[in-house]
């Protein structure tokens, strides 16, 4: 039986810093869509999996930054896997399976050229089109590869290191040759950055991680590759060999601090002319198809693995979960089941 109504989530009210579960979003519910719904050139889509990523915090913030941000009232933005209800485009046919930019909704009608169809390779999974496949394996790639510019012979250093990204980073980093350290936030998390082939990791957490951080930098850092900013970006700048390269790509212990604080010791990037950059992965969209050949072939040769979070209780549970990946719930990829359809092994809680 077909259902009557759809979910969305919304912006309530901006948080001034921590996501607070009930007042942040609300949720809005909707006459469901139908086939009758659509224009030529239109499809409609069944939400199965979100994703949920650290830069959707600063996309709650109403200041200038690479996206405009959402704005109250406004469908909370994000990528999804979905499957194709009803199709006015010669592109798409019930029953695909596809990726979209079609954010925190049950359903939705996008035009075809929002959307992707989503083919799983050997070796793959639907929901890796989210994950090592999609905009996290994308980001580290050219991050690690084009920005952090990394070699054979390189010491690098992943601070959040067993996330969506940086997992990936760390064994882009060894497949290149580099000697790799990762930084994590649990026994477990430093153990599976083992499993990966990380030559060493730390638990950041630990409370002598800033001596066993100095021992295992001794030789110093070519390519820092940030996920985390604060404290631990302040750290790595202390042990840089000179021009090493600082790949800025996230900072996700200074998203919900309403007063973040930078390094104290930026002028270490003069002394030791480092080159510290920050990148956004939307800057190499004419690049995506070779990148994601070969993290396809990489994947299929066994050479990428990865880990899944994987939220279940439907769009009702993603507010939660985005508080949670800021607390570090999730190893690996996390996502939220919108709507079950047995597509992926990952670990459910």
């Amino acid at each position: 039986m077909a259902q009557s109504t759809y979910q969305s989530v919304v912006l309530a009210k901006r948080p001034t810093s921590l996501i607070v579960p009930g007042e942040t979003f609300t949720v809005k519910e909707h006459k469901a869509l139908t086939a009758a719904d659509l224009k030529d050139g239109e499809v409609l889509v069944d939400t199965l999996y979100l994703s949920l990523d650290p830069a959707m915090r600063g996309w709650l913030n109403d200041t200038r930054s690479y996206v405009p941000p959402v704005q109250i009232g406004e469908k909370m933005r994000g990528a999804v896997i979905a499957k194709v209800l009803a199709s006015k485009s010669a592109k798409f046919a019930e029953g695909n399976y596809v990726t979209c930019s079609t954010g925190w909704t049950e359903q939705a009608i996008a035009q075809e050229k929002e959307l992707t169809l989503l083919e799983v390779p050997a070796g793959g999974q639907v929901t890796d089109a989210l994950g090592v496949l999609g905009m996290t394996g994308l980001t580290a790639y050219f991050g690690l590869i084009d920005v952090g510019k990394v070699k054979a012979g390189d010491f690098v250093v992943v601070s959040g290191a067993a996330g969506a990204t940086g997992s990936v980073v760390c064994q882009i980093a060894k497949l290149k040759g580099a000697k790799v350290l990762g930084l994590a936030g649990s026994d477990d998390k430093v153990e599976w950055l083992k499993e990966l082939g990380c030559d060493g990791a730390l638990n950041y957490k630990d409370p002598n991680f800033r001596a066993q951080f100095k021992e295992a930098t001794k030789d110093l850092i070519d390519v820092f590759f940030d996920n985390v900013g604060g404290e631990i970006l302040e750290m790595a700048l202390s042990r840089a060999k000179a021009h090493s390269r600082f790949v800025m790509c996230g900072a996700i212990s200074q998203y919900n601090d309403a007063k973040p604080t930078g390094p104290k010791n930026i002028s270490m990037v003069i002394a030791m002319r480092i080159r510290m950059e920050g990148f956004i992965v939307f800057d190499y969209v004419k690049e995506f198809p070779a990148a994601r050949k070969e993290l396809v072939q990489w994947l299929s040769e066994g050479k990428l693995k990865r880990k899944e979070t994987i939220v279940k209780g439907g769009l009702r549970a993603a507010e939660q979960a985005l508080v949670a990946l800021y607390n570090g719930i999730n190893t690996g990829k996390l996502l939220v089941e919108v709507k079950a359809e047995n597509t992926s092994t990952g670990s459910r809680l």
